[in-house]
């Protein structure tokens, strides 16, 4: 459909009791589902006449660590056809596992597997969920919110192994003299320069 309004309603109509909420917003259409709707809402706005969402964009999750229902999964599809952009996502809790719509969309191969990698997420009938971004025997999913900011394994090559070694972190902090006192006051080697300056003259 060439109007989101009307796209709206045709989606609230033909999918009542799939869809949660629909608002439109800087000329895209938002979409809250359940995770046992997904195949189905999917299936629907890429095959309708009138919404032909054909193009998979980008998968994504947004990480809320506090929250039970943790992680937002968030689809982005286009349609050429209408150029329209819809954005369809779900809640789910750190230890469920969802569908993969690669029979839907080939392209989502590699998506969910960088959401696999980044965020721990699994997909149920992938087709090869693995790693795609981190190295083999990578600990943990570095995009979660509480994935430490300097990882837990540091490579690095050695002169006396003549190869590329792994091994903890380790964080040594030099020992710095810090000077806490104002710009505008000056520093006291400025300070005590000016004073010299000031009893020549």
């Amino acid at each position: 459909m060439k109007n989101l309004i009307d796209l709206e309603k045709k989606i609230n109509s033909e999918l009542t009791t799939k869809i949660n909420k629909t608002k439109i917003k800087h000329k895209q259409i938002y979409i809250e589902i359940d995770k046992e709707d997904l195949i189905d809402v999917l299936l629907f706005v890429k095959t309708n006449k009138d919404a032909k969402f054909r193009q998979l964009i980008d998968i994504t999750v947004v990480d809320y660590p506090e929250e039970l229902q943790r992680f937002k999964i968030v689809y982005l599809l286009l349609s050429h056809e209408f150029n329209q952009r819809m954005i369809l996502s779900y809640f789910i809790n750190e230890k469920e596992v969802i569908s993969s719509i690669t029979s839907i969309f080939p392209s989502a191969n590699w998506m969910e597997r960088e959401v696999f990698d980044m965020y721990g997420v699994n997909f149920k009938d992938h087709p090869d969920l693995r790693r795609i971004l981190t190295d083999y025997g990578f600990e943990g999913h570095p995009l979660r919110k509480d994935f430490p900011l300097t990882g837990h394994i540091e490579s690095r090559y050695s002169e006396e192994q003549k190869k590329v070694i792994n091994e903890p972190v380790k964080l040594e902090q030099n020992y710095r003299n810090f000077d806490y006192e104002s710009p505008w006051e000056g520093t006291k080697y400025i300070k005590e320069e000016i004073d010299n300056n000031d009893k020549k003259n």
